[in-house]
């Protein structure tokens, strides 16, 4: 029984290991000036990573599904935002990025994560 716990940990501790450091992440390219919809839903932003031009004005639409404590803002550290996500609304944040670069986004824990890369 001890056997079966000691492997069911060093699973665990792989799958948290691959899950917030190696797992890599699609990155979705903007072109165009319309909303970009964020969801908020199981642990995750979806999309996660967003390409976006210099100097064009953008929207982020976050909705949020998740009813964890954990999902209700979403802070853009770097761009001294922070945004109150409600449930089952669509929130949206208005931003023209003027400096290339990637500007990282999380929730209060830093379990969610995501970011914007500005070319």
């Amino acid at each position: 029984m001890d056997l079966l716990v000691n492997i069911g940990g060093v699973v665990l501790i792989g799958l948290i290991i691959w899950w917030f450091w190696i797992a890599s992440v699609k990155t979705t390219q903007v072109t165009t000036s319309q909303a970009i919809d964020i969801l908020v839903k199981n642990g995750v932003y979806t999309p996660a990573r967003i390409q976006v031009p210099l100097n064009q004005p953008l929207v982020l639409r976050f909705t949020r599904e998740d009813a964890s404590p954990c999902a209700e803002k979403v802070l853009f550290k770097e761009l001294d935002v922070s945004l109150e996500l409600p449930l089952n609304k669509p929130t949206e944040l208005e931003l023209t990025l003027h400096h290339p670069g990637e500007y990282n986004f999380h929730c209060d824990m830093q379990m969610y994560r995501g970011s914007l890369v500005v070319d």
